[in-house]
């Protein structure tokens, strides 16, 4: 046999044997199995993740052909988050489409320490909700932040079922424990928290909760400026919930039950949303810190004083 057709043929049967392999592999697992599969992807997940998840839960045939599938479509970066009903008897090109608009419920992220028309007004872009009905229906400081996965047309009451929900399984008996162990209620706890979650960063929130946590009990005036921008209320110039440069006049005037440079003790609700992290901060509060203020610079650096003289001096330097 001459070397040419011998080449053709082996060409040929490569060919072949390609093709089977690819077309083996779009088909249905089985396709007389209508069983629904909740399949959920991961907000910023991989496709190779992706991939390994249809396959090891019996969704396809074979990962290189569906990753050859989603490369030739070209609907890699149209893949979405979210939870999905699969079923094994959808071939490999229904899969890969279904993942592009078939999902059943959203991701929202919610962030710590936003007060709750501004949760408001995320849900009210991603859903077709009103602000005014979710504010109405919604507690400040109880919308736990967290990702979610919220069904595609949730009512305002399913939202905030879902978050509270949440914050009740986060917010253990063994915080509830040390909570009380401060004199503090639940409530009282959650404002502290929310005042912590706006004023400090991550790095220093234990010790902003240890200094608010000795005024409070010491009947000193909190003095916390969120909770001045809590009063201001929306800024129309600023597109914003929190006033940016709130003036010494304003602290002095804005009479409101929220202002704690006028009024001794917390307010009478949380000013937002705080995360656990801030919560278990003022569960852990030490009223025997040394400290009485603290004060941080425009690069967010924290300085802690003991005396007031000593915190003019931080925050003139």
């Amino acid at each position: 046999m001459k070397k040419p057709l011998i080449v053709t043929i082996i060409i040929v049967v490569l060919a072949l044997a390609g093709y089977l392999f690819y077309t083996e592999g779009t088909l249905p697992v089985n396709k007389s199995d209508l069983t629904p599969n909740l399949f959920v992807i991961s907000p910023g997940e991989p496709l190779d993740s992706i991939i390994n998840k249809l396959s090891s839960e019996g969704l396809i045939r074979n990962r290189l052909v569906f990753y050859l599938i989603v490369k030739q479509k070209g609907i890699e970066t149209q893949i979405q988050a979210g939870d999905f009903r699969l079923n094994p008897s959808m071939n490999a090109y229904e899969l890969a489409d279904e993942l592009t608009h078939g999902t059943i419920d959203v991701w929202i992220t919610i962030k710590e320490g936003l007060r709750k028309e501004e949760i408001a007004e995320i849900l009210s872009h991603e859903f077709d909700l009103s602000e005014a009905e979710f504010n109405g229906l919604t507690r400040e400081g109880y919308l736990f932040p967290d990702t979610y996965l919220i069904p595609k047309d949730p009512t305002s009451q399913q939202i905030i079922d879902i978050t509270t929900k949440n914050f009740d399984s986060k917010y253990t008996s063994e915080i509830d424990e040390k909570i009380t162990a401060k004199g503090l209620t639940k409530n009282e706890a959650i404002t502290m928290a929310s005042l912590v979650e706006r004023e400090a960063t991550v790095n220093d929130r234990q010790g902003v909760a240890n200094i608010i946590y000795k005024r409070y009990v010491n009947d000193w005036p909190l003095e916390i400026d969120a909770t001045v921008q809590y009063a201001l209320g929306y800024q129309p110039a600023q597109k914003t919930w929190w006033k940016k440069d709130v003036t010494q006049e304003e602290y002095r005037s804005v009479r409101s039950p929220y202002n704690t440079y006028l009024n001794v003790g917390l307010p009478p609700e949380p000013i937002a949303n705080p995360g656990l992290a801030s919560i278990e901060a003022v569960a852990n509060a030490d009223k025997n810190t040394p400290y009485w203020y603290y004060f941080h610079d425009q690069d967010g650096n924290i300085f802690y004083s003991k005396t007031l003289e000593e915190h003019v001096k931080n925050s003139t330097n």
